[in-house]
């Protein structure tokens, strides 16, 4: 059974853009991280993942296997979104691994819940029977929910709790295959979306590069700009534009002065700064040494 929740509750961090600019612009990290609590897809995760530890403990059978392999899988779907979502500021595609993760781990978990109706022959609640809806709509135009209290049950199951503390487990396990099709809906939505922003915006190594890249152009900028009517000033020996006096800050040259290309990065000539007294190209002074000899 499928569902379809309102576009209303987001699952998208709060000004992820504006977070963006602010963090380049401070120089902090090139992306953001965290935020995952705010997301509608882990806040439903969260509730499958303590309403299947209760389910697991009221009805099924505490020697089975199945209830470590079911307790396990509500617990990866949620965990996965947070370590996703924190792994962001750094790794593109690991974000979106194990977003992945999250959704297959709620599959193999929807897989449970149908085969404990099956194999007790209990009812399957269709898409379009009245208690499916009514589940349907308890997720339609609410906000994004604040647990401030995580150790009142409650808190915890919210509008839910009439449908997830029933004596009935077929209500309780229908309840929760209409809450994991919320919640792979909604993480479909969000692996589309991160794969949008791959392909837009590239990962943390592309924007790290394009951030270098800005640095350099920046602090190119703020060299001091070439006197092009100074005869005594040279010119690139690699693409003829003018060149400007820097001073090298790192490696063995560290604090000398040399003749770099105001075409830097894009070019990367350089000359002594006793080349400085005439525009004579290197490739020229070359010639005369061997004519001479």
């Amino acid at each position: 059974m499928s569902s379809n929740p309102s576009p209303a509750p987001t699952n998208r961090e709060p000004a992820n853009e504006e977070r963006t600019e602010r963090s380049m612009g401070r120089g902090a990290r090139l992306r953001p991280s965290g935020g995952y609590r705010q997301l509608r897809s882990f806040q439903v995760a969260t509730i499958i993942y303590d309403a299947t530890v209760a389910f697991c403990e009221r009805f099924v059978d505490k020697r089975s296997r199945t209830v470590d392999q079911m307790v396990q899988a509500a617990r990866s779907g949620r965990q996965n979104i947070a370590e996703g979502s924190r792994a962001s500021a750094t790794s593109s595609q690991t974000e979106l691994r194990l977003v992945n993760v999250a959704r297959a781990s709620l599959d193999e978990l929807l897989l449970d819940y149908e085969d404990f109706l099956r194999q007790r022959r209990l009812p399957l609640w269709g898409k379009d029977t009245p208690a499916a809806r009514k589940v349907r709509e308890l997720g339609r135009g609410t906000q994004p929910m604040d647990r401030t209290d995580p150790s009142d049950p409650s808190d915890v199951f919210g509008l839910y709790a009439p449908w997830l503390n029933h004596a009935d487990s077929a209500c309780v396990a229908n309840t929760l295959i209409c809450l994991i099709h919320q919640a792979n809906y909604l993480l479909d939505q969000q692996i589309g979306a991160l794969e949008r922003n791959f392909i837009h915006e590239g990962g943390y190594s592309e924007r790290l590069a394009a951030a270098r890249i800005a640095d350099r152009q920046h602090r190119s900028d703020q060299a001091e700009p070439p006197d092009r009517h100074n005869p005594r000033l040279p010119c690139c020996p690699l693409c003829g534009k003018l060149m400007v006096l820097r001073t090298a800050r790192q490696g063995k040259r560290a604090g000398s002065q040399f003749l770099g290309c105001t075409g830097y990065p894009d070019c990367k000539g350089t000359r002594p700064v006793e080349c400085s007294d005439d525009r004579t190209d290197l490739s020229d002074r070359s010639d005369e040494k061997r004519s001479s000899q």
